[in-house]
């Protein structure tokens, strides 16, 4: 969330980077709206304090009351101002308050400040091309899709799953559960070797969380949510582990902190009607295992680029090929200030598909969530900044190595670094 003084004092910056994001946001019909509070809030101040001083005179009077010069009448007269001024004070509260909620209504959909070194463009074809790993495999046959492979193999039933939940949905079968098994144990154990603690949150998490991360409101149809009592079904673990330290108050020498989690992840993939309606890429259902930062403001950037490098070396040490992408203002989440997405080689589909997004969100997610921290030599707080990526999207991930590692008698040949989590080399 933008504080709503740094709108009004950028407001150029502001409506260039909405402008740059694709936003329609009317900016200056919301810095109409403070004026508006900014005035009633005076308003309010001073009949405030204004009924504070006649309560107090009135207060002196009755303390005076035994004496010569009490003049019962003059109470009546203050008392009945004190009245007036309380139904004004009143109204001008209400007023106030109607105000401040239209203006928490905008401001809670405003996205985040694109930062200065990110490409300006309307789409993902202008996102930029960083880096690549690893080159395609050739094949001396035609390599085929995960799901072809998966049914044949009998490790992934999608038509099973479908007749139990619906389309969007997977059942993992053999060796295909004992592959998602083997990639979330790996990935978990691969960062907290990088330094991040492990933890294992709630996968049902409260109103107030999704706000914070900057999920709701504005993409409530993108979440599975339970009605009564209130809940919703993390979309990521970014949801719950950012929230870990929602309101409080860190100590400067705590930061960094990293946290690592495994959770099923839903999404309601509202909008993709006809979109990768096959495989594993788009499910209703997935496992992810997700890093997550809280780093002073300073370090943001730094810790961006050691969070990416830990997303990637785990597709190096998996020996899939990949490259990095970073996004155009016009492709960014609406949190992130700066994202980076991985994106990896599947033969099948002959091209890259996103298995890992790596965004620094700076201080907007923590703005939200009321997270902060006090510098040892300094008064007051700051706000902490966030910073979360795919450690990786687990179906995904399976759907690489089957693409990539597949043999011409249809068999899977099983990455060196899960054989020992897999308990078997080959997939046949």
């Amino acid at each position: 969330m933008l504080d709503i003084r740094f709108i009004r004092e950028n407001t150029a910056l502001v409506k260039e980077a909405l402008q740059n994001r694709n936003s329609t946001i009317d900016i200056d019909a919301l810095l109409q709206l403070e004026n508006s509070r900014r005035g009633l809030q005076q308003q309010a101040d001073e009949l405030r304090s204004r009924r504070n001083i006649i309560s107090e005179e009135i207060g002196m009077m009755k303390r005076l009351q035994l004496k010569p010069d009490y003049n019962t009448d003059m109470v009546k007269d203050k008392t009945a101002e004190v009245n007036e001024i309380a139904e004004a004070l009143k109204e001008a509260e209400d007023k106030l308050k109607s105000v401040e909620e239209k203006i928490a209504s905008v401001t809670m959909i405003i996205p985040n400040i694109p930062h200065a070194t990110v490409p300006v463009g309307k789409d993902e074809t202008c996102n930029v091309e960083m880096r690549k790993w690893g080159e395609p495999r050739l094949f001396d046959f035609q390599p085929l899709n995960h799901w072809d492979i998966a049914r044949a193999l009998d490790i992934i039933d999608f038509d099973r799953a479908a007749k139990i939940a619906g389309a969007r949905f997977a059942i993992m079968k053999g060796y295909g559960a004992r592959l998602e098994r083997a990639l979330m144990n790996f990935m978990l154990d691969h960062n907290g070797a990088r330094g991040y603690k492990e933890v294992l949150p709630p996968i049902l998490v409260n109103r107030e969380s999704m706000t914070g991360t900057g999920q709701l409101p504005k993409f409530a149809e993108e979440l599975f949510r339970i009605a009564d009592p209130e809940f919703y079904l993390v979309p990521t673990a970014e949801v719950p582990v950012t929230n870990i330290h929602a309101g409080e108050i860190l100590k400067e020498d705590e930061l960094p902190i990293y946290y690592t989690a495994y959770t099923p992840c839903f999404r309601r993939e509202a909008g993709s009607y006809g979109k990768d309606t096959r495989g594993l890429i788009r499910q209703h259902q997935f496992n992810k295992v997700e890093l997550v930062k809280f780093v002073k403001p300073e370090h943001s950037y730094d810790e961006l680029e050691g969070l990416t490098a830990d997303a990637e070396d785990i597709l190096r040490q998996l020996g899939l090929p990949y490259r990095v992408m970073l996004l155009c203002t016009g492709d960014i989440g609406f949190s992130a200030s700066k994202t980076y997405d991985i994106e990896v080689w599947l033969p099948g589909q002959t091209r890259y598909r996103e298995i890992s997004s790596c965004s620094n969100f700076e201080d907007f997610q923590a703005r939200r969530a009321k997270i902060r921290f006090k510098r040892t030599d300094k008064k007051g707080t700051e706000f902490v900044h966030t910073l979360n990526g795919s450690g990786l999207a687990i179906g995904r991930t399976v759907a690489a190595i089957i693409e990539n590692y597949q043999q011409k008698d249809g068999s899977i040949t099983i990455p060196q670094v899960l054989r020992t989590y897999m308990g078997a080399d080959v997939i046949k």
